[in-house]
């Protein structure tokens, strides 16, 4: 489950417009998140809040043999209108899972984002700054980001720390999205890294004719609520990509590269995602497949093999919502993908009770929504288990993580995380 100030940071790329699907370094977004969710481990309490539109302020409690903490604080030059309070925070802003990946839009024109006051330009640059101080150990977080176009972001990451070999470290982060493409161009302090990536969309180029970021939205949903094939006749998008990065220090350097196929929300049938990445130098090769199996229900898979090695390794994972009204929402997603699949006899039975039940969106309300269950497990029979959920007006995430080969020491974390903002 995100933090309240990662909640807030979400909430600051939604209202400037920012895509952060369409990086490279979110390529394979949803099989981490069905597969690498952390489990909590300890008792850790959170307790925030949004005093104003443009303030946050968020304080850490913890306890893993011994006590520890942390403040953080965010401000933000763009008024965020978001549910602050744990108890009215959508559950699915908060949780990561199979990820559902919108038709590609159009970027912002630079002139929508001016504002003129008797002749003068009075706009600013979107801005966001973020700080968080660790308890007792003094270790520092910094975070400097800044909207400089409609297609280009400035992201600076500091780290001040005792523990780091020269006492710190600084990580900056210039990223270009527009729409049909994106690109990073990343340096560190550490080792004096330089690096770069992109990400290549193919098929329809966002950028090609006018409208309103409105007309555009309308486009998006008109023909999945028509029935019909996406933008463009498109039911999926097809994305590579590729990183190099190099150390000056070290005189060291790296790449990887990758593919991705998902569907659109205007594909008949189930929703899917699949993954290949490469990394040559190191020899290491890795597939991913996540469907969405129900409107509760997703599975996931990743294999990872090492053809240098020849070593190989297999992870499943799934993630299971559960809902107050679960009975008649299924039903209701099983008779939508059934009738818009050629060939296939709807009982009336179901017919009518689906139509007695309501609409047949693909996604539930979050009134609905009473938590998710998930679990991995690899070939070593590593088991991870996480149930996150709400309770009230407390956010909470329990999770326990299992080793079934090692006898004398089963259970290697089990652990609580309670939050609470205002």
């Amino acid at each position: 489950m995100l933090g309240f100030m990662d909640y807030v940071q979400q909430a600051f790329f939604t209202a400037s417009h920012w895509n952060q699907d369409n990086s490279y370094g979110n390529l394979t977004a949803t099989a981490r998140a069905l597969l690498d969710f952390p489990t909590p481990n300890g008792l850790r309490l959170n307790f925030s809040s949004l005093s104003s539109p443009n303030f946050a302020t968020s304080y850490t409690l913890g306890s893993i043999g011994e006590v520890d903490g942390s403040l953080s604080y965010l401000y933000t030059s763009l008024p965020l209108q978001i549910s602050s309070k744990s108890s009215e925070i959508p559950l699915r802003s908060v949780i990561r899972g199979y990820r559902q990946l919108r038709e590609l839009r159009r970027p912002d024109e630079p002139w929508w984002w001016e504002v003129w006051h008797q002749g003068k330009r009075i706009d600013r640059k979107n801005t966001l700054l973020y700080g968080r101080l660790y308890l007792p150990n003094s270790h520092l977080e910094a975070l400097y980001l800044r909207r400089l176009s409609p297609t280009m972001q400035l992201k600076i990451s500091c780290v001040s720390s005792s523990a780091l070999k020269s006492g710190g470290s600084i990580l900056m982060l210039l990223q270009k999205d527009v729409g049909k493409y994106s690109t990073e161009y990343l340096y560190s302090t550490d080792s004096a890294l330089l690096g770069v990536r992109g990400l290549y969309n193919f098929g329809r180029d966002p950028r090609e004719g006018a409208g309103s970021p409105e007309s555009d939205a309308l486009m998006e949903v008109k023909p999945a609520l028509e029935g019909k094939e996406g933008i463009g006749g498109r039911n999926g998008q097809f994305s590579a990509g590729a990183e190099m990065y190099y150390g000056l220090l070290n005189k060291s350097g790296g790449m990887s590269t990758g593919i991705r196929f998902t569907t659109l929300p205007s594909h008949n049938g189930f929703p899917y995602t699949m993954t290949l990445t490469l990394n040559p130098l190191m020899g290491n090769l890795s597939s991913t497949y996540a469907v969405k199996a129900g409107r509760s229900l997703a599975l996931c898979s990743r294999f990872d093999f090492n053809f240098y090695s020849y070593e190989s390794e297999l992870q499943v994972g799934m993630e299971l919502w559960r809902r107050r009204n679960s009975q008649q929402t299924d039903l209701q997603w099983v008779h939508k993908k059934l009738q818009e699949r050629e060939g296939w006899d709807i009982p009336a039975s179901i017919s009518s009770l689906a139509e007695k039940v309501g609409g047949l969106d693909d996604e539930f309300k979050d009134e609905d929504t009473a938590g998710v269950l998930k679990a991995r497990v690899n070939q070593d029979w590593g088991i991870g288990l996480l149930w996150e959920g709400r309770v009230k007006e407390l956010l909470y995430t329990a999770g326990i993580s299992i080793d079934v080969k090692k006898k004398d020491r089963i259970f290697r974390g089990v652990g609580l995380e309670i939050q609470y903002s205002s």
